[in-house]
């Protein structure tokens, strides 16, 4: 989707500076436009880690969790959070990642969700966990462009076309199904918001 972006702006002007501002994975200003375009892989969206149990015991501690990953869902990534101040176009890269279990497994690697530096209790799924971070966002400033990319849907080659919808099917853990389930909760949180961005 950024590459396409991108090759559609560059038929309109060539002069083009390359370049990685506020903490993009990729950068470009057209310089006659004084126009820039960022793409930002934001993962969980929220600031996460690595959380291990504490030795003098604590709340996550006495539910019997040991380890997982910690995520703050009122903070945002580190790796895009200057950037809506920054950019004209914002491409938001996430989906896949909040059900891969191959990142992060419900039972020996959980996410754990924070809000103010406390755990969230009880703990909660990792669904709930995606609509309390987008409900900590808010407007973005006036004429910057946004916009969510889960994930394309992939593994599909030909075929007949019929078959596609049982393809790709939440209700049969289709193929791409953890962008997909993502996306449901995007469009939930955009129906009530025209722009969003972090509070």
């Amino acid at each position: 989707m950024f590459i396409s972006l991108f090759c559609t702006l560059k038929r309109v002007s060539s002069e083009v500076k390359k370049w990685r501002p506020a903490g993009a994975d990729r950068g470009f200003t057209f310089l006659n436009y004084n126009l820039t375009i960022a793409y930002h892989r934001t993962n969980l969206l929220a600031r996460y880690g690595r959380w291990t149990a504490n030795a003098n015991g604590g709340v996550l501690e006495s539910l019997g969790f040991k380890e997982g990953f910690r995520l703050d869902v009122d903070v945002p990534e580190g790796t895009w959070a200057g950037a809506p101040a920054f950019h004209d176009i914002l491409i938001f890269n996430t989906g896949h990642w909040w059900w891969a279990p191959s990142k992060f497994d419900p039972v020996k690697s959980p996410v754990l969700f924070f809000k103010k530096h406390h755990p969230v209790i009880p703990p909660i799924p990792r669904d709930v966990g995606l609509d309390m971070v987008l409900k900590h966002m808010k407007n973005l400033r006036p004429g910057a462009i946004k916009f969510f990319r889960t994930q394309s849907p992939r593994h599909f080659e030909g075929g007949d076309g019929t078959k596609v919808e049982g393809l790709f099917s939440l209700k049969n853990n289709g193929t791409n199904v953890e962008a997909r389930l993502v996306n449901r909760h995007l469009k939930k949180a955009l129906k009530s918001l025209v722009s969003i961005f972090w509070t």
